[in-house]
């Protein structure tokens, strides 16, 4: 295959620098950074874009960072520590944007705000890892190869030496085995085994005054440092009235706030363990006027005919709202709605056709719950048109 001298103009969705061939085609550089010069051998070429891989750094841009980690661009967890974090939040930035332009058709007047996380290193409170033949580790990228680690360093100190201690004495058998850590208590649970035997089965984590039990294998954000501001802002822009549906509820991270500004609300979570923490955390609270409803938000369209909302929170998995999912939330007619995300480009294609169903973009904000990665959440507030 050919190979190019460019230079990389930005950073892409999938986390690849992104320059321009000769030609004009789009050209996905992994490990790169705007202002490298490269020599690139393309890989793979298509009638739109090209692939390729550096040969030879000619010229480093100014965003470009030595990493911390000794496997890094091998373990397939982090794609950016070779990026400066002011860069890395200037290029999420574009990227909520660039979906939304691009997927959802809304053009904003100005980057949307994206909240830094407090560390950029050693912020991550839950990870999961693989134990294969006495080893324990992540998978390599683009593999389903263990890349074998005793230290990471994305992960809060006291989860860091628990995975040392993982790594010195590998469990017997092999599988995944989830690491979480909350108000100073850590644990190692195998999964889906009962995690009984191997220390405590919940976790409690306390935010904006609220205690949140989790139980293993539930989910619950990594980076609990962003907790407090993302909660706090969810709450502003759902505001306060006599009744809220909330869709994908999870154990309650965002519920018990809203049980207190709201005069009612119906909860909705598919994963039984996930509602029943949820229930065991509203019942702590002394919170009798949150109903949970335990299924899949496309099935709970019986449940909740005849309500009429103020407004609807939905945290929805990466694959979005499926054709259900947004027929329900069309058909509760909510005055505002809030919608968070980890994928931008499903968020753009869920927010154009709730649009095309009578509301309007309001706000859109970004928090960067995972630095050194790509990824980013994102917080989209809809009113009735």
């Amino acid at each position: 295959m050919k190979e190019l001298e460019l230079r990389i103009d930005s950073l892409a969705a999938g986390g690849d620098g992104v320059a321009r061939g000769p030609d004009g085609r789009v050209v996905f550089v992994p490990a790169t950074v705007p202002g490298d010069r490269v020599r690139v051998r393309i890989e793979k070429q298509l009638p739109r874009f090209a692939r390729g891989r550096v040969e030879r750094l000619l010229e480093p841009g100014d965003a470009r960072v030595e990493p911390r980690c000794p496997v890094y661009g091998r373990c397939g967890g982090c794609t950016w520590q070779h990026v400066d974090y002011a860069a890395q939040l200037e290029a999420k930035q574009r990227i909520l944007s660039d979906a939304l332009a691009r997927i959802g058709g809304i053009s904003l007047a100005e980057l949307p705000a994206v909240h830094p996380s407090p560390r950029a290193y050693a912020y991550r409170s839950r990870a999961r890892v693989h134990v294969e033949r006495g080893r324990v580790g992540y998978r390599e990228r683009g593999s389903h190869q263990l890349c074998a680690v005793t230290s990471c360093p994305v992960l809060v100190p006291e989860l860091d030496r628990k995975l040392g201690e993982l790594a010195s004495a590998p469990p017997a058998d092999d599988g995944e085995w989830e690491l979480a850590c909350a108000s100073g208590e850590v644990r190692a649970s195998p999964l889906p085994a009962d995690a009984e035997a191997h220390g405590p089965s919940h976790l409690e984590l306390r935010v904006a005054g609220e205690r949140l039990r989790f139980s293993a294998g539930v989910f619950s954000q990594a980076n609990a440092m962003l907790l407090e501001t993302m909660l706090g802002r969810v709450g502003e822009c759902v505001g306060s009235g006599e009744q809220l549906v909330e869709l994908f509820a999870g154990s309650g991270l965002f519920t018990l706030s809203l049980a207190r500004r709201f005069g009612g609300v119906v909860a909705v979570e598919s994963n039984p363990a996930a509602a029943a923490d949820l229930k065991s955390n509203l019942a702590r609270a002394g919170l009798s006027n949150a109903r949970v409803l335990c299924g899949r938000v496309e099935e709970a369209r019986e449940a909740l005919a005849g309500l009429h909302p103020q407004a609807v929170l939905l945290d929805p998995p990466r694959v979005g709202l499926t054709a259900g999912g947004m027929e329900l939330v069309t058909e509760l007619a909510a005055e505002r709605v809030a919608y968070l995300s980890c994928d931008p480009a499903t968020l753009a294609r869920d927010l154009r056709a709730l649009c095309a169903r009578g509301y309007r973009l309001e706000s859109v904000e970004g928090f960067d719950l995972f630095p050194q990665t790509h990824h980013l959440e994102a917080l989209a507030v809809l009113e009735k048109a």
